[in-house]
């Protein structure tokens, strides 16, 4: 296994629509392994391919048990209410803000082993598969501010670069 390097903001990649997984090869298998890995080093508890540079829908995200599952090629098929949040993103590190989501989502996607599954998520997992699932289509979560929120983000990174330190109480997606 290896640590993969986690674009920021500002890469181009990060804006682009991810491809369909064909099939489940042992190098995407390998690149699985490689993205929990990162992702708990950056002490995350989702990521996306399009993150680590790599244009598939993809994303793995902690299990909650200790252990972290992947979603490959997955789709919400179901949303219900709605609620507001923290989030921050390990793309964008050092930077949160209240983000508005469905409170509960259905997903379908396929596993490692190319097995179908079924997730109907609330709460925190909810959010995570949300984050991510909009990495897939070169969506940020900075994108759900207000504009005026946005550009004041946009302009403080520009200006001091991203915060060395953690101020919040949000897990980084």
């Amino acid at each position: 296994m290896a640590l993969l390097d986690v674009r920021l903001y500002g890469d181009p990649i990060l804006r682009r629509k991810a491809m369909h997984v064909q099939e489940v090869t042992p190098e995407l298998r390998r690149l699985i392994s490689d993205m929990v890995e990162t992702m708990f080093h950056q002490v995350g508890i989702g990521l996306a391919a399009p993150q680590v540079g790599i244009p598939y829908r993809l994303l793995v995200m902690d299990d909650g048990k200790g252990g972290a599952r992947a979603l490959v090629n997955p789709v919400i098929t179901q949303r219900s209410g709605s609620v507001v949040d923290e989030e921050g993103c390990l793309s964008l590190p050092g930077i949160y803000a209240d983000v508005e989501r469905s409170k509960s989502v259905t997903i379908e996607a396929t596993d490692e082993d190319e097995q179908p599954i079924n997730i109907e998520a609330t709460g925190m997992q909810a959010r995570v598969i949300q984050h991510e699932m909009d990495h897939l289509d070169g969506i940020l979560f900075i994108d759900h501010l207000s504009p005026v929120a946005r550009d004041r983000i946009k302009q403080k990174i520009q200006k001091h670069g991203f915060p060395k330190e953690r101020r919040s109480r949000a897990f980084a997606l």
